[in-house]
């Protein structure tokens, strides 16, 4: 593989760096925030999901009695 001399390297990474879409704060904002919600409902689902295995396996053990 051909080395490529640092200022090289340097200018191809500005120009890719440079076409690159960046998100506005808004969207920023907005992407964060749902992704918090999406833990939030994830956490949730799996609470639920554990409870009702733990629950199952201590049914089908017998030390729900």
């Amino acid at each position: 593989m051909a080395k490529t001399n640092p200022f090289t390297f340097l200018q191809q990474a500005r120009a890719e760096v440079s076409k690159v879409t960046w998100p506005s704060r808004r969207e920023t904002g907005i992407t964060t925030v749902m992704v918090f919600v999406m833990v939030f409902l994830a956490s949730i689902f799996f609470l639920l999901a554990d409870q009702l295995l733990s629950w199952g396996v201590s049914l089908l053990l017998g030390f729900g009695a």
